[in-house]
């Protein structure tokens, strides 16, 4: 964390020199492994005290999965089904783990709208005075977002049982499909807290985060098989890390083959990580 800058009175000398500041000892680089933990604990409960204060901040978790799985079902789902060999029900099986990676974009873009409103309400300004590592702030914001996906998942996977979706492969398959989404959308998340930082208001926030998404939400194999798209649109979803988490979640809860999917999302997750938090994390102690 960036260093305190409260003027403090100068420190007697002593043998070896001055003393050290407050400021220099509270800086970032001397906060210990348990401090930050403690830190993105408390934090952690911050935002969920938030949440309880504002139980319509929960809204689109608790209502994105039933209204998306009943208006593609039951719009889409005789046409799409027909072209999957079989109907409704067909193409129920094929949607809900497509919807999950979704899920996780759509419920990962709140987080930078979340940072951009702290900023425009001050609440910022009171943690630059803390002695708290400056990523504790948005790794806590990452910790409850993905658990408010992990409820939209949970919700969504109910729904799509209640319409009488089948489980083709096991338990652990589903679990891991579950995981994948997580992981997928933590590192998603890094994005939107960049764009949350960047910009000024979190309409601009939603705004850029839906005019990036609905072409990687459309124009991947989450709601369609990606056969009858035309050429130059199959090579998009052949590259698009959706259609690799769709197709992963696809075969991991179905039991069918999922090639090299599951690598290629992990190797997605770690690249945008990598190269996003970072950057998040610096542009965080500049505006902080």
């Amino acid at each position: 964390m960036s260093s305190t800058t409260t003027t403090l009175p100068p420190a007697p000398a002593g043998p070896t020199g001055p003393a050290p500041s407050k400021a220099a000892v509270a800086g970032e680089g001397r906060i210990g492994l348990r401090a930050n933990l403690r830190h993105v604990g408390a934090l952690v409960r911050r935002n969920l005290l938030q949440i309880k204060k504002d139980p319509e901040s929960m809204f689109d978790v608790l209502l994105m999965p039933v209204v998306f799985t009943l208006l593609f079902v039951y719009v889409f789902g005789g046409s799409v089904g027909a072209s999957l060999g079989g109907g409704r029900q067909d193409y129920l099986n094929y949607l809900v783990p497509g919807l999950m990676a979704m899920m996780g974009v759509n419920i990962a873009m709140a987080v930078g709208t979340g940072v951009n409103d702290d900023f425009r309400k001050g609440v910022m300004d009171r943690f630059r005075t803390m002695p708290i590592a400056r990523s504790s702030v948005l790794i806590a914001k990452i910790v409850v977002e993905l658990g408010r996906m992990m409820v939209a998942i949970l919700i969504l996977l109910a729904m799509g049982f209640a319409l009488g979706m089948e489980l083709k492969g096991s338990v652990y398959g589903l679990l891991g499909a579950v995981a994948l989404t997580g992981a997928f959308g933590a590192a998603i998340m890094w994005i939107f807290i960049l764009l949350g930082l960047s910009m000024k208001t979190a309409q601009a926030v939603q705004g850029m985060g839906m005019l990036v998404l609905m072409p990687l939400q459309f124009g991947s194999s989450i709601f369609a098989p990606t056969q009858t798209m035309p050429g130059w649109l199959q090579a998009f979803t052949d590259y698009n890390p959706l259609s690799n988490l769709a197709d992963a979640a696809r075969g991991l809860v179905m039991g069918g083959p999922t090639g090299n999917s599951v690598w290629w999302t992990l190797a997605w997750a770690a690249g945008i990580t990598v190269v996003m938090a970072p950057l998040a994390v610096a542009r965080f102690r500049r505006k902080a």
